[in-house]
């Protein structure tokens, strides 16, 4: 099993980024009871929900003050809470981390906002198009000329929020181990999606990066880093950054000969370059491409869709994505040598675990009965 085998969590069921934070420890061997709403208890399991794999579920009534007892009681019992509210919210429900860590003060309380929980924009509504853009991050992103492109919602919701959140409740977990005592973490979008450009930060710092979008060597700018169309109207990535890459590309495409793409790291001549190289390139397929250049130190790949990428060969030999309940997905990662994730199993319906979860905190049939017949547990 996973290395966080034994960690118990206790999820405030909510959206994106703290589901995802969830789905990480669940695929490490964390045991996530998430608390559902029980209005929610008959629409079922939802399959393709794949953030929800490797939970179990009990449905709570929040406005029930024995609901919120149960859920208390439940935070007895475990290591980490995860809530993913607005600030103030779980406050008002009885549920805040000052009643929660009164109740078990070795608790790591992970709170997952856009805003985070203070500053003037803490209490707006937002989405992570939103999060990256006063962050900076978006107005990176884009080709030349044009308008930002959102990358996804990878970079606010999964990459600065949730995959922010679940470093910082390892970290916490390690320092409870010191000092024996929990504490609260503020994990914000804003302040995950700025930290990861802080490499640009520090090219910006040495005056080689310009906030000119699509002018720069990772943006797209360097004709060398960048992706181009295929005679067949596919795409392929090329990253031939280092000098001894880059005279690989010029050999394998036939452009070795020009002198003026010898002029690798002169900016005001990308644009021309980056027009021969797309010409060069347009010329084969990409399937042809992929027999010139895959796998040489070019750095160099074939652009893939989604079914392409489940198909590739290297993506099979290492098992990156797997089925579950027929839904194609990304496998748990990272891997390790010695406590080996396996795969959760796939997402359960509402309030499926109330009883056994309510029975692991000490329950008996009388009590259980108690619960589902005021409403607080369904």
């Amino acid at each position: 099993m996973g290395p966080l085998t034994g960690l118990r969590v206790v999820e405030l069921q909510g959206i994106g980024p703290g589901p995802f934070c969830g789905m990480m420890l669940a695929d490490m061997g964390a045991e996530i009871i998430r608390v559902d709403r029980s209005a929610a208890v008959g629409s079922g399991a939802r399959s393709a929900d794949v953030l929800a794999r490797g939970r179990k579920s009990i449905a709570v009534d929040l406005k029930n003050p024995q609901g919120v007892e149960t859920v208390l009681k439940l935070v007895e019992t475990a290591d980490v809470l995860l809530e993913g509210f607005r600030p103030g919210v779980t406050e008002r429900l009885g549920l805040g981390p000052d009643v929660c860590l009164e109740r078990n003060p070795k608790l790591v309380y992970g709170r997952m906002t856009g805003w985070g929980q203070t500053g003037t924009m803490a209490h707006a509504a937002g989405h992570d198009i939103n999060y990256i853009s006063l962050s900076g991050v978006l107005h990176a992103i884009g080709e030349p000329g044009s308008r930002p492109t959102p990358p996804l919602n990878l970079v606010g919701d999964f990459g600065g929020g949730g995959m922010l959140l679940a470093f910082g409740i390892v970290a916490a977990l390690y320092e409870r181990g010191v000092s024996g005592k929990g504490q609260v973490i503020d994990a914000a979008m804003t302040d995950g999606s700025a930290l990861l450009m802080n490499s640009i930060f520090g090219l910006m710092g040495q005056g080689v990066w310009n906030q000119n979008r699509g002018s720069n060597l990772l943006d797209g700018g360097a004709h060398f880093y960048g992706t181009y169309e295929t005679k067949d109207g596919r795409f392929v990535s090329i990253g031939s950054i280092e000098p001894q890459f880059y005279a690989l590309l010029l050999e394998k495409t036939g452009l070795d000969q020009d002198p003026d793409l010898a002029k690798q790291m002169s900016r005001d001549d990308w644009p021309k370059l980056r027009e021969k190289l797309a010409a060069v390139l347009a010329t084969k397929t990409r399937d042809e491409w992929d027999e010139i250049m895959l796998g040489t130190d070019i750095c160099y790949a074939p652009i893939l869709n989604f079914d392409e990428a489940v198909a590739h060969p290297h993506n099979q030999a290492r098992n990156t994505f797997v089925a579950s309940a027929d839904i194609v997905q990304a496998a748990p990662a990272p891997r390790f040598s010695r406590t080996e994730p396996e795969l959760p199993e796939p997402p359960v319906a509402p309030g499926e675990h109330s009883e056994e979860v309510l029975a692991s905190i000490g329950l008996d049939a009388a009590a259980i009965a108690e619960l589902k017949s005021s409403g607080a547990v369904v």
